[in-house]
């Protein structure tokens, strides 16, 4: 059962174009992660806060992947990291035209 996975932390920058002239390459690795379908990135220059929002084939994938977020961007000197992962309700979802696989 797909699982969805919500990340956020406080983010001081870059946010938009600059975000992604930094981040292109990390976001071409993730589709490369085990169980990743896709990801919707989150930023909020206002709120000064970046995450994600993940469509993982199961609940295992999506731990893992999360694990190993934290830790990385612990790497990058950013220390609590938000994660939950949630089911789906798909036959709810689909009526609102969720981009389920």
């Amino acid at each position: 059962m797909n699982k969805l996975l919500q990340v956020d932390f406080e983010y001081e920058g870059p946010f938009g174009e600059e975000m992604t002239a930094m981040l292109t390459g990390l976001a071409e690795s993730i589709n490369h992660e085990p169980g990743m379908i896709w990801k919707i990135w989150t930023e909020s220059a206002n709120d000064k806060l970046g995450g994600g929002i993940y469509l993982f084939e199961d609940e295992a994938s999506a731990k893992t992947y999360l694990a190993m977020h934290a830790a990385r961007l612990k790497e990058m000197g950013i220390e609590q990291v938000r994660g939950k992962v949630f089911d789906v309700n798909r036959s709810l979802s689909t009526i609102n035209r969720a981009p389920l696989v």
